[in-house]
């Protein structure tokens, strides 16, 4: 039979040790604030909460060029490492047409302005999915 404390031991560390994560909502702000500080164009938020389980917000930002796009996504990963969030995904950084940065609960697509306006991500994520409809 084991003890409570060799059973706590299997499980999760105590506390003290779990490093807390910063809630999304001031991730966001400071996400936000980085792609401002790397210069990256037309900001836009979506809030994905109870839309989807991808995580909980989307940020879409423009970038002047390729190399524009590739600069941004790398600033971004090295503010995101050095805030502590170590499992931070990048993708799209071969052609820097279209970064994805999945920081968990922010995904953060850097796109070039022609390749944004192609995909058109604001629209297809701003509509209202059926059953949501407002009534009037």
């Amino acid at each position: 039979m084991r003890t409570a404390i060799e059973g706590a031991r299997k499980g999760a560390p105590p506390a003290e040790i779990v490093p807390q994560r910063a809630s999304s909502e001031a991730l966001l702000k400071e996400v936000q604030h980085w792609l401002d500080e790397a210069k990256a164009e037309e900001i836009v938020t979506i809030d994905l909460k109870g839309k989807s389980s991808l995580g909980d917000f989307m940020v879409i930002a423009t970038g002047r060029s390729d190399r524009h796009v590739g600069a941004i996504a790398e600033q971004l990963r090295k503010h995101l490492k050095e805030k502590g969030i170590g499992t931070v995904r990048v993708e799209g950084l071969e052609t820097c047409d279209w970064v994805l940065i999945d920081a968990v609960d922010i995904l953060v697509h850097v796109f070039r302005a022609e390749v944004r306006d192609f995909y058109n991500l604001e629209k297809m994520w701003s509509a209202t999915r059926p059953g949501e409809q407002t009534s009037h």
